[in-house]
């Protein structure tokens, strides 16, 4: 079996981000990869804000962000060979994120089966200790490829 490396990996990840026309359009940026552990940002935007009121930018923002980060956490990990698909993610609230600040996420794909790999993530904005959200997820992931296959 031919082993992705990671640059090829990390690069695979960047395109599957720009294919995505939401990823593409919130200007989602991939910040840091790994071995199951992606993270990314967005750039606060007057056009994604929520509340006109408190400038708080809207929670569709922060859970495609969530739901994107967590894939290519999955995406990322050495044992998963196939294309991922969320099959479930539940994000709570924590609080509002600061309006004009830039929204990170990270995400860690802790587990992989041989058809689910599972996540936990977290939205932050100028205070990692304090994330605007959390995200716990499964999605889906094709059989490992043998050797010799």
């Amino acid at each position: 079996m031919t082993q992705t490396t990671t640059a090829e990996r990390r690069k695979m990840a960047e395109q599957f981000i720009s294919v995505i026309p939401h990823s593409r359009d919130l200007g989602m940026a991939l910040e840091d990869f790994g071995d199951g552990m992606a993270e990314m940002s967005i750039e606060y935007d007057p056009r994604f804000v929520g509340d006109p009121d408190t400038g708080v930018l809207h929670g569709g923002v922060i859970t495609a962000l969530l739901d994107t980060c967590s894939g290519v956490a999955v995406s990322s990990h050495s044992s998963v060979t196939e294309a991922t698909a969320t099959i479930d993610l539940r994000i709570d609230y924590m609080r509002p994120a600061t309006p004009g600040q830039r929204i990170l996420a990270k995400a860690q794909c802790y587990r992989v089966t041989k058809s689910v790999a599972f996540v936990h993530a977290k939205a932050y904005d100028e205070n990692e200790d304090a994330p605007v959200a959390t995200a716990a997820g499964a999605f889906t992931v094709g059989l490992p490829k043998k050797e010799g296959a």
